[in-house]
């Protein structure tokens, strides 16, 4: 369907005769029906590549090369000529789609402007024509009488996918059409797209910087790096047997942030397992009567020795229940929660409310070593050497937490888990009350903890930026139940 000869784009550098490559003499093919990835660092030209392919580079672009669709050289078109092909026979979906749709324009109006465009079909017609599209994008007919700062983030990118599909187009462009989303939506798009795909027989041409998800949703893969295709190759042939060092080397470096495995090495030792967990919370006070509500139903995951698994959902959806039940705080349940380790220790997301106000960070960190009736020299030994751990001076010993700033005393609630030995960690928003720049220390901080003690975490945040550079898998959990994993 699609075929891209020696495709070329070049840019002229500022304030010299030289020209930045882009992209630079690739060639691929995408087949009707046929998903096919492009993955690479920022810079490597999937964007340029894709805004080629569909005619909507900037003026400034010098494009050379072919471009078949359908044994048509769209480069050989005029302007008019090829802007009959754009949205009717190739759309593309925009990473933001806030910043792509009219914002003074109410979404209908949006929509139907491409059927005007592209079809000459009546208004009655075109009416039942976006009733249909929007249901099958999952929204309703009276949404178009919104505007898009009326809409979510995800029925924004649903509107964005009925323009892109309204006219039946042969291959769809997606560049990161899922980025600014948060993992349940992410995945309901995901879904969607694949139905397309699917029931219509639409190419699609997606490009991501989640890995994770371009291995799951593919069915082929393109690695660019420097504006040109250093590998391509099934899912399987790319995550599992790479053979170009490029490819090696961004895979290599990503294994701690998305959670790729890739090779099939030996599965290390489970430190924590879930079985049909059911946790019931019992309602009403004293002697009268009582009602017992489940809120967690039928649970199943495990936790391995090294991995960081993360729990999102929204606010009321379980995440804190789940971690009170495997603490022990919660003793009404059903099913198994087996640790192999000391008790898990939390991070809590407010370290100011969790730690003692009126006592000093030495006797807070010593507290937990005293109940275990450890020897006071031993103890004050562990909390020093617990305390440089965490980057912290023997000084902050004489200090109470109001004399700390915020990542200070994130990190004493860090080294107050870490400090009776425990492997396995529950953080809990443990970075959301901190600034950019003190998050970054932070999961910094936890990672090479996670190195030196053979730590796991079961780390909770609904920061998805934050869970894509710590987690190893990403649990998606909604009305008391997990409903899936990224």
């Amino acid at each position: 369907m699609l075929k891209v000869e020696e495709l070329s784009i070049l840019f002229p550098e500022n304030r010299t005769d030289s020209k930045i490559k882009a992209v630079d003499k690739i060639s691929f093919t995408i087949n009707q029906g046929e998903i096919v990835a492009i993955i690479g660092e920022s810079g490597s030209g999937k964007t340029q590549t894709a805004l080629g392919i569909i005619g909507l580079l900037s003026e400034k672009a010098q494009c050379s090369g072919r471009i078949f669709y359908k044994g048509v050289d769209l480069l050989s078109l005029s302007l008019a000529e090829r802007r009959t092909y754009m949205g009717k026979e190739l759309s593309m979906i925009f990473q933001e789609p806030m910043t792509s749709l009219n914002p003074v324009m109410k979404v209908g109006k949006q929509i139907e402007e491409q059927l005007i465009l592209h079809d000459s079909i009546t208004k009655e017609e075109r009416k039942e024509r976006i009733k249909e599209t929007l249901e099958a994008v999952g929204l309703k007919e009276d949404i178009c009488e919104k505007y898009p700062h009326q809409l979510s983030g995800g029925m924004r990118q649903r509107v964005m996918i009925a323009i892109g599909m309204i006219c039946y187009p042969g291959l769809m462009i997606a560049d990161e059409p899922t980025t600014a989303l948060d993992v349940q939506v992410q995945e309901q798009i995901l879904e969607l797209l694949k139905k397309i795909n699917q029931t219509q027989k639409m190419g699609i041409l997606f490009i991501s910087h989640n890995l994770k998800v371009v291995k799951n949703f593919s069915d082929r893969i393109l690695v660019m790096h420097q504006g040109k295709i250093v590998e391509s190759g099934t899912p399987d042939e790319i995550f599992y047997a790479p053979k170009k060092a490029y490819t090696k080397k961004l895979l290599a470096s990503i294994p701690s942030k998305n959670g790729i495995c890739l090779s099939g090495e030996k599965e290390s030792e489970t430190i924590l397992k879930v079985s049909h967990l059911n946790v019931f919370y019992t309602e009403g006070k004293g002697f009268g009567r009582k009602k017992k509500r489940q809120v967690l139903f039928d649970i199943n995951f495990q936790i391995h020795q090294g991995e960081v698994v993360g729990l999102v959902g929204q606010s009321g959806c379980g995440k804190s229940t789940l971690s009170k039940a495997i603490l022990g705080l919660n003793q009404e349940i059903e099913g198994e929660i087996v640790h192999k380790t000391i008790r898990p220790q939390m991070v809590f997301q407010d370290p100011y409310g969790s730690l003692n106000p009126a006592k000093k960070i030495g006797w807070i960190l010593e507290e937990p070593l005293r109940i275990q009736k450890i020897e006071e020299k031993k103890r004050q030994e562990t909390v020093i050497r617990m305390l440089e751990k965490v980057g912290l001076d023997c000084e902050y010993l004489e200090r109470k937490p109001s004399d700390l700033s915020g990542g200070q005393r994130q990190r004493v609630g860090i080294a107050l888990a870490l400090i009776q030995g425990s492997k396995l960690i529950i953080a809990d928003e443990p970075v959301s009350a901190l600034d950019v720049t003190i998050q970054a220390q932070i999961l910094k901080l936890l990672l090479d903890l996670k190195e030196e003690f053979q730590l796991s975490y079961l780390f909770i945040s609904h920061d998805m930026d934050v869970m894509y550079q710590i987690c190893d898998r990403i649990l998606m959990i909604q009305e008391g139940k997990i409903v899936g994993e990224k």
